[in-house]
């Protein structure tokens, strides 16, 4: 074990802080502070909105919020803490100049939503909330938890993706770990039951796993040699990418993890939609297969399938992320221009409309703005600014974007605002966003500069 993993786990009990201990003007938990005084901290804040009937808020009661509220905070190294790694994204790939990879130990935070379910990641330590139903919080039971609660679990974790009914998480170590709902093999254990605790995957692959991915039925991973691992529902679409030969095991699922052979080169980032996958090469090539019905893989016709093809529009284009959603897509390219496609109905292409797009269509309305983050959800999407605007735009219906008084459909990228407390944290930098079915959470970064 590392000295940062032993670190990390002596240090457990002292990451914890209450609303107790902080100003009573803030009245917010702090659930990560430096073990010894340090003059270069900034504060992150966690704000959450939308749905939240099951939980998944983080605000301890059933709820729905219009506007981004405030969850918990961080108290970070200002000089060396860093994003945790994000699902769909080029590694090395920082949103914001402070952000750079770093000599030395890191305080890696990140955020992610699930269909019910949420979760904060800080410094290898995995706080989880939501609906309890499968064990997709990991904690041995099926109970929902209302407050961001330590999964006592897991440690030194990297990065997190929430599906439907499950979760997954990777270690520092390169191991993956997943849990709830293993329903259509989905947890890649051989097996269809639930798992209450978090469980390892024992692969066939050589080496270690560095970047993993989820929707609300498969899960991928890939290795540090580039290679691609599918595991779950596959039924009709092909969206394991695994070909004939390899077909469903069980209920039109596929339990075992298994190799993408028909990619020509190693990938680095996987996004899983919600019956389609797509992947970036290092050189920031975006490729994809699956469902196609309703223009998801963005070659200008419906045919879908298992085979894995660049998308003809985009060859010539660097992507350095990528972001899925129910049966949708976005894509940021290194010059911080977002391009969309797939299904419109609910607004979630950003093109002032809510007709499908059969090709990746420049966003117009972003076209001003340097975007440095792009998030999606079933049918709502979002992207960060280089100056630390968020917009969200598409399904509205349950206020997961954030703007009271939207009409159900918002077709356009809107600003959200933040409430201004007198807390005297300063402003709202957004650094990160993640987006789930019908609720929202970011991370800021409160300046007072």
């Amino acid at each position: 074990m590392s000295v940062v993993l032993r670190r990390r786990s002596r240090t457990l009990g002292r990451h914890l802080y209450s609303s107790k201990s902080s100003s009573s003007s803030t009245r917010i938990p702090i659930l990560y502070k430096p073990e010894s005084d340090i003059n270069d901290t900034v504060t992150l804040q966690l704000l959450s909105w939308g749905r939240g009937a099951s939980g998944q808020l983080g605000g301890g009661i059933e709820e729905n919020r219009l506007y981004p509220t405030p969850v918990a905070n961080l108290v970070v190294p200002q000089s060396s803490f860093a994003l945790s790694p994000t699902p769909g994204r080029l590694l090395g790939h920082t949103p914001r100049p402070f952000l750079d990879d770093k000599d030395g130990p890191v305080v890696e935070v990140g955020v992610s939503c699930g269909l019910f379910h949420s979760s904060l990641l800080v410094d290898g330590k995995l706080w989880i909330w939501g609906k309890g139903d499968g064990g997709r919080l990991g904690f041995g039971h099926e109970n929902p938890a209302f407050l961001p609660t330590l999964n006592p679990h897991l440690d030194s974790v990297r990065s997190v993706a929430l599906g439907g009914l499950h979760s997954v998480a990777l270690s520092s170590v390169g191991e993956v770990f997943t849990w709830g709902y293993g329903g259509f093999g989905a947890l890649g254990h051989s097996v269809y039951h639930r798992e209450l605790l978090p469980r390892l995957v024992e692969g066939s692959w050589s080496g270690k796993i560095r970047h993993i991915a989820t929707s609300g039925t498969h899960t991928a991973a890939i290795t540090e040699s580039g290679e691609l691992y599918t595991w779950g529902r596959d039924e009709g679409e092909g969206r394991l990418g695994l070909g004939p030969e390899r077909g469903p095991n069980e209920g039109g699922g596929l339990s075992i993890p298994s190799k993408v052979k028909e990619l020509p080169m190693p990938v680095t980032a996987v996004s899983c939609g919600g019956f389609f996958t797509m992947v970036l090469t290092e050189q920031g090539q975006l490729w994809n297969w699956g469902a196609n019905s309703n223009y998801e893989l963005g070659r200008g016709d419906r045919v879908g399938g298992w085979k894995p093809q660049p998308i003809p529009s985009l060859e010539d284009v660097r992507v350095i992320q990528i972001a899925s959603g129910g049966y949708h897509s976005l894509a940021l390219t290194d010059v911080g221009k977002v391009l969309s496609w797939g299904h419109g109905g609910h607004g979630q292409l950003g093109h002032s409309s809510i007709q499908n797009q059969k090709v990746p269509l420049l966003i117009e309305a972003l076209s001003n703005e340097h975007v440095v983050y792009i998030a999606s959800g079933g049918s709502s999407s979002a992207a960060i600014t280089d100056k630390g605007k968020l917009y969200m735009w598409g399904n509205a219906k349950d206020s997961q974007l954030g703007v009271p008084g939207l009409p159900e459909v918002q077709p356009c990228p809107i600003e959200v605002n933040f409430l201004v407390d007198d807390d005297g944290l300063g402003s709202h930098n957004v650094i990160s966003v993640t987006v789930g079915a019908s609720h929202a959470m970011c991370l800021v970064m409160r300046s007072a500069c």
